[in-house]
């Protein structure tokens, strides 16, 4: 089975962390999330306390992982970013080939470790000006360029996460999921 592992900070954006988790969950990947908060506990952007899965500190080493996630939303994309244990996970996930989630913000945190050089990538407008000059931005819903996938923003969190999803399962159990979750419906309504 495989395994995610999502890393949360204090003022994380809810949808751009919880949607992601539970899709592939309810898809059959295994996913921990992981508080970087010193505690169990981290508060969202809107004032949503939750517990995590895991404290950072608790997790000998993420070389497991299939892949990384990080959640966008402000001040919690720059928390991500102050934490070198968090920046030193994404370089050896990135040097090792494996795959690596940002949406929103997060993106970031990609771009000022050197993830996303010679990438294509999106994120929330404005947060572009963080990227290095060999990185194109593309203003996309989501954006994947080998091992990497960033995302838009709130809006872009289900099509994102589905996509991730993909990597791990069957097409028809995306499908099907989707189906289960209305979120055709979505799509058709547009």
């Amino acid at each position: 089975m495989a395994k995610v592992y999502e890393f949360l900070a204090n003022g994380f954006e809810e949808i751009e962390g919880l949607a992601p988790v539970d899709i592939l969950r309810r898809g059959g990947v295994e996913v921990k999330t992981v508080s970087i908060t010193g505690s169990e506990w981290v508060e969202t952007a809107h004032g949503i306390t939750l517990k995590a899965d895991l404290k950072f500190e608790d997790v000998a080493s993420f070389e497991d992982a299939d892949m990384l996630l990080l959640p966008g939303g402000m001040p919690g994309s720059t928390h991500l970013n102050e934490h070198e244990g968090v920046r030193q996970a994404l370089i050896a996930q990135h040097k090792a080939g494996k795959r690596i989630g940002a949406i929103c913000a997060a993106p970031m945190v990609l771009a000022s470790t050197g993830i996303l050089e010679g990438k294509k990538a999106t994120c929330y407008p404005g947060f572009e000006q963080y990227f290095g000059e060999n990185t194109e931005y593309t203003a996309t819903l989501f954006q994947e360029d080998g091992n990497v996938i960033t995302g838009e923003g709130p809006a872009a969190t289900l099509p994102y996460a589905y996509k991730i999803l993909s990597y791990f399962v069957s097409k028809e159990t995306v499908a099907a999921l989707q189906d289960g979750m209305m979120y055709d419906h979505l799509m058709e309504s547009k």
